[in-house]
């Protein structure tokens, strides 16, 4: 069984194993907020066709950073369906394959050999500025620490959804730190965190927990607030 649970009108939340991917249901087509981890093209079709949608609709990929768990499907969703690829800069040469990061740690080592290695893909789209809007009524938000090019993105539609990525995660209604181990530079990420929280939505999704809805951009100020 697919978990698939709608947060607001035509925002899913999918959730493939303990990572969540998101499908946006938009005028032009649908938009991923990421893929999940590898091998699992397969539940993604099921989601799409539970909602009477196909990989066809598939129009954009929105990636808000290259670790595995978060664009393992993109190459195969990108051949199938003809979408866009969009990514910041600066997490480009991870999804292309130009650079493969050196795993130094021991748990890193061994979560690469459970996940798997995902295929290499074209871009076709950059972020290299702030606030930049790569599909209507999308603003990517560059939110570095988790990654040197994380990006969340706010979506225009309920009062604001804010697609967090790692930058955060959820449980139980509040907002807490994304697995810090993984970071590149945690002080960065929390810095982020309060990047966020100055932002104004209702709802927030995050690649790991539930989504917050009904003034979620407060529990990001509790949150940012407890990093003070």
């Amino acid at each position: 069984m697919i978990g698939v649970r709608e947060v607001v009108d035509g925002v899913f939340e999918v959730r493939l194993s303990y990572v969540n991917m998101h499908l946006v249901v938009t005028d032009d087509g649908v938009v991923l907020v990421d893929t999940g981890l590898p091998r699992r093209s397969a539940r993604i079709d099921a989601a799409l066709a539970r909602l009477r949608r196909q990989i066809g609709d598939v129009r954009t990929v929105l990636l808000t950073h290259h670790h595995t768990d978060h664009i393992g499907n993109v190459a195969d969703i990108r051949r199938r369906s003809g979408a866009s690829v969009v990514v910041h800069s600066a997490d480009a040469p991870v999804v292309t394959g130009a650079f493969r990061p050196v795993l130094t740690k021991p748990l890193h080592r061994l979560a690469a050999r459970i996940m798997g290695t995902p295929e290499p893909t074209k871009v076709d789209r950059l972020i290299t500025a702030d606030e930049t809007s790569p599909v209507p009524g999308f603003t990517a938000l560059h939110t570095p620490g988790h990654t040197r090019g994380h990006v969340s993105y706010l979506l225009d539609r309920a009062g604001g959804v804010l697609f967090a990525g790692d930058a955060a995660a959820g449980r139980g209604g509040k907002v807490i730190s994304a697995p810090r181990m993984a970071a590149a530079d945690p002080s960065e990420q929390d810095r982020s965190v309060g990047k966020l929280a100055s932002f104004d939505f209702e709802h927030a999704v995050f690649g790991h927990g539930r989504a917050v809805s009904g003034r979620a951009v407060e529990r990001f100020r509790e949150y940012a607030a407890s990093l003070a």
